[in-house]
């Protein structure tokens, strides 16, 4: 789970920064990270799977018209 950003020549350093940040983003490592910092039980991993799906099913039937 290694991201490699090599600087590019007279590159500044914090665009290199934004290039990295966006590239965590992308691969949701950041988003994976906190979601293992605290045990979460099976009937809550469920349970938000459900609420998520819920959610979209309603805007799609929202926007589908």
């Amino acid at each position: 789970m290694s991201i490699e950003i090599k600087i590019r020549k007279n590159e500044p350093v914090d665009r290199a920064l934004r290039r990295m940040k966006k590239k965590l983003d992308r691969e949701n490592i950041i988003k994976g990270v906190r979601a293992k910092r605290y045990y979460e039980k099976p009937c809550e991993k469920r349970r938000r799977k459900d609420k998520v799906q819920a959610f979209t099913q309603m805007l799609r039937r929202r926007y589908a018209e």
